[in-house]
């Protein structure tokens, strides 16, 4: 069995002398490992970075067999990303993220969104936002979407400033005002208002805030697990990149 297909490289582990273990998330083929042969060697190991993009051919005997990878570089990243604290808690914690999905289940989506917030860590505010939207579309893509486009008890669209933590649904100002001390912030770049300025590590820590509250619900609780420490590493970053240090 064979396929070619772009990736963007998640991790590498050492196996044996000199080769690798690659873990890529492409784009029709799902979040997959394969072993690559003489990938420690001085010419392909700067191509096995993470954030890299690939194209991969991957062959193996039968489909659900480890299988061998060879690469081709499409487009380099690491040394931009290793850079800067925002580039390299990034890249690792979603990484970590996206090991949530199961291998080898195509998830075409996720792959384009990832795509783009690996070209976006150099600015906290951009990063922080992408990475907030990045939580919502892996709750979304393992069956936990939030509905945050209209209050779920006036059908309005506009005005919306809680989530339910119930129903993760959205809830405008007058419906949620009785409630308001039992309802999660929504911020306002994910609840349809636009702001002309840079957006505040404040509003950033509401986004963060709700997507931990259903991740540890749905995702990590139920796993037994708690979110990753990468995850504090990359919000600090993005706080001190916003200059709002204590």
């Amino acid at each position: 069995m064979e396929w070619t297909d772009e990736a963007i490289v998640l991790g590498t582990k050492r196996h044996g002398e000199t080769s690798v273990l690659l873990e890529v998330m492409t784009r029709n083929h799902g979040r997959i490992m394969g072993l690559v042969k003489g990938g420690r060697s001085k010419r392909q190991q700067p191509v096995l970075q993470s954030g890299n993009s690939l194209e991969v051919t991957w062959r193996a005997r039968l489909e659900n067999h480890l299988g061998q990878m060879t690469t081709e570089l499409l487009t380099s990243r690491a040394a931009r990303l290793m850079a800067l604290p925002l580039g390299t808690y990034g890249m690792q914690f979603i990484a970590e993220l996206t090991r949530l999905l199961p291998e080898r289940d195509p998830h075409p989506y996720i792959f384009q969104a990832l795509s783009v917030i690996v070209d976006a860590f150099e600015e906290g505010d951009v990063a922080g936002e992408m990475m907030v939207r990045y939580e919502l579309a892996m709750l979304s893509e393992l069956g936990f979407g939030l509905d945050l486009e209209q209050c779920a008890a006036t059908g309005q669209s506009n005005d919306l400033i809680y989530v339910s933590p119930k129903s993760g649904r959205a809830v405008c100002r007058e419906a949620g005002k009785p409630y308001h001390d039992r309802l999660l912030p929504l911020p306002s770049f994910l609840g349809g208002a636009s702001t002309s300025n840079r957006m505040t590590y404040d509003e950033l820590a509401q986004g963060f805030t709700l997507t931990e509250y259903f991740l540890e619900r749905y995702v990590y609780g139920p796993l037994g697990r708690q979110a990753p420490e990468l995850r504090l590493s990359f919000i600090e970053a993005v706080r001190k990149d916003l200059t709002l240090e204590d």
